[in-house]
């Protein structure tokens, strides 16, 4: 079936539309519209950390599991993410990684030259934090017995814990040299009444 379209012509002193038939109608339409893709103004630009958050400074986490810990930051991230350590021995606090809003950054400064910066690379990308797929619940008679049983606690991988170690041993070599930095990053930071952060210096 052919489809129609007016075109106005003029015909002495009036006007008429006039349809043609020479264009042909589709044989295909699409079942849906199309949705546009909406095009933002915003552009991608790098993460500005603040100044104060070098590699070997010590840190106060404010928030998440080990909040009120002192850590040591090992390096930076992309997407405001910072790469900290406790050490393990000392606090308990492992390789992980947090949001650079929620930490304060100390006068303290701990010397990580001895650390392998291979090592470091190694454990900064995504794919090493990332959780593992858990497997399908269990069927049948062995799910139905196990369910007052307690949950088991996850436990390191030995390439985990290797990693640790091999990164706390040069950051604890080089915190002993330090007179008290000890007891400082095994100590927990808290507030005491009438106390003011934001007057503070740490």
């Amino acid at each position: 079936m052919a489809a129609q379209t007016s075109t106005t012509k003029k015909f002495g002193k009036g006007e008429r539309s006039v349809t043609n038939k020479d264009q042909k109608a589709s044989k295909w339409y699409p079942t849906h519209a199309d949705s546009d893709i909406k095009k933002t103004r915003k552009s991608i630009r790098p993460t500005k950390y603040r100044e104060s958050l070098q590699p070997g400074r010590v840190l106060i986490l404010v928030a998440g599991r080990f909040r009120g810990k002192r850590v040591v930051l090992l390096k930076q991230l992309t997407q405001g993410t910072l790469l900290v350590t406790g050490p393990f021995k000392l606090n308990g606090v492992p390789l992980r990684r947090v949001n650079a809003r929620y930490v304060i950054a100390t006068s303290t400064q701990v010397d990580i030259k001895g650390v392998d910066s291979k090592a470091l690379d190694k454990v900064s990308g995504d794919s090493y934090f990332s959780r593992e797929k858990s497997s399908k619940k269990q069927k049948g008679e062995d799910a139905f017995m196990k369910q007052g049983e307690k949950p088991e606690k996850k436990q390191p991988t030995s390439e985990r814990a290797q990693d640790q170690k091999s990164i706390d041993k040069p950051l604890l070599s080089a915190i002993k040299k330090e007179e008290h930095l000890t007891s400082y990053l095994s100590s927990s930071f808290s507030l005491r009444s009438g106390q003011k952060p934001h007057e503070m210096k740490f």
